[in-house]
């Protein structure tokens, strides 16, 4: 492996780096060191971004100072951050690996977004690449988990992926390059590194061409990948619609296809979900019915199923409102208050209101179960919960229903109906116009 097999490489398949300003992600170690010489060589415009994570004392310190040195030997931008490594992990009760990775991605991608660089590029390579597979297989997974590292994922490049381990130390012991030694990798202690040690070398033995024929074989999968996603798009578009708040797919027409759980794993995989059974489950279930993810809420309503995010603070139900305010931000968008001695439009998102009959301080809430109100064009009165299911409002579309209060009245359920109580009438004098303004 020469200095022109991987100017060869990166330049057939990564021709955009040779006019983007790029940031290398550099540990010390070997693969980062020959990725950020080659690009050197190869005069690209690059800095170094370097994290010292404090896990190994002087050793982390060490590789610190190597990576300045090279910095500068180079004549190089370079950029080094310190993480309280551990202490993150505990709080967020991570593993270190997972607080380590989480750190230094968000640095890099910070660093990128700061200072204008184009891509960050980290030198992962074959070897990486297979033992993540195993990874991955051994926790159980589905066909992304096989496919591998991606060599571009955003902003994100891996120059080195075709490269194994072995064809890189080559090259740099051929071009007599220093670098630094974790000797936390000898430890059998992680998977990765067991993996590493002990049984990807038993592999190799029993086939020399384990790594190429692997190399092979993700190809395969990843094109077995590609077809699945053309199949994907033309089910969404008979199965999926998206609303401003959700997004909602036919459940009848997912129950028609040939293996419905399947797809439902492709079409809610990114979602975060687990209780995949679960999942499947609501195809079949009362309306009401919901499951959920860390961060998302699918539920069964009448011939859908609706998922949405699930809301980061619901603390906050009640909100007051004084006579000089003007505006109010909602969840469900931004309501704008103002004098008016006339009525220019009317609509579901526009309210008009006697404003004598109105007492201060307003709130503005959540509606609550036993509410209810007189509905703007109708006589008597009626209670939300029978509203809604008349309006046929879905649960999450109830659960985001806001109203507007005077001394415990219902004057608006915002955006949907007016209270008949406090209408404008011809004798009407100070008129209040109150809009709801949907920038969500």
């Amino acid at each position: 492996m020469t200095q022109i097999d991987f100017e060869n490489h990166i330049h057939q398949e990564f021709p955009f780096l040779a006019k983007s300003r790029v940031l290398i992600a550099i540990s010390g170690g070997m693969d980062s060191v020959v990725l950020t010489r080659v690009c050197h060589k190869m005069n690209l415009n690059i800095a170094l971004a370097h994290c010292n994570f404090n896990l190994r004392g002087t050793e982390s310190d060490a590789d610190e100072e190597f990576v300045l040195e090279l910095a500068e030997d180079l004549d190089l931008e370079v950029f080094i951050e310190s993480f309280e490594t551990e202490t993150y992990a505990t709080e967020n009760n991570i593993s270190i690996q997972m607080a380590a990775r989480e750190l230094r991605y968000n640095w890099f991608l910070e660093l990128a977004e700061q200072l204008n660089f184009d891509y960050i590029l980290t030198a992962h390579h074959a070897d990486d690449n297979l033992e993540t597979f195993f990874i991955n297989l051994m926790r159980g997974t589905g066909l992304d988990g096989l496919t591998g590292i991606p060599e571009t994922n955003g902003k994100l490049v891996r120059p080195l992926l075709p490269f194994s381990h072995s064809e890189l130390q080559v090259f740099a012991k051929g071009e007599k390059m220093s670098w630094q030694e974790d000797s936390t990798n000898a430890s059998t202690k992680y998977l990765r590194n067991k993996l590493r040690h002990d049984i990807i070398p038993v592999l190799k033995e029993m086939n020399p061409q384990f790594l190429q024929n692997f190399q092979k074989t993700q190809v395969h999968l990843q094109e077995s990948a590609e077809i699945i996603d053309d199949a994907l798009v033309r089910i969404q578009k008979k199965i999926v619609y998206t609303t401003d708040n959700s997004i909602q797919l036919d459940v009848k027409k997912l129950q028609q296809l040939s293996n419905p759980k399947v797809y439902l794993y492709q079409l809610l995989k990114d979602f975060q979900f687990t209780e995949w059974d679960d999942v499947y489950q609501l195809l079949f279930a009362q309306s009401g019915k919901f499951v959920l993810s860390k961060t998302h809420r699918l539920l069964k309503d009448r011939t859908t199923l609706i998922l949405t995010e699930l809301p980061i603070n619901i603390a906050e139900t009640s909100v007051v409102l004084q006579e000089n305010d003007s505006e109010l931000a909602l969840p469900i968008g931004r309501l704008t208050i103002e004098n008016t001695t006339k009525i220019d439009e009317i609509s579901a998102t526009v309210l008009y209101v006697d404003k004598d009959l109105l007492k201060y301080p307003l709130t503005v809430r959540k509606w609550e179960k036993g509410d209810y109100f007189y509905p703007f064009g109708m006589d008597g009165k009626k209670k939300l919960s029978k509203f809604f299911k008349d309006e046929k409002l879905s649960l999450p579309e109830k659960e985001q229903a806001w109203l507007l209060c005077t001394n415990k009245q219902i004057v608006w359920v915002i955006g949907l109906r007016a209270d008949n109580r406090f209408k404008v009438t011809n004798e009407t004098k100070p008129i209040l116009k109150i809009s709801l303004h949907n920038e969500t």
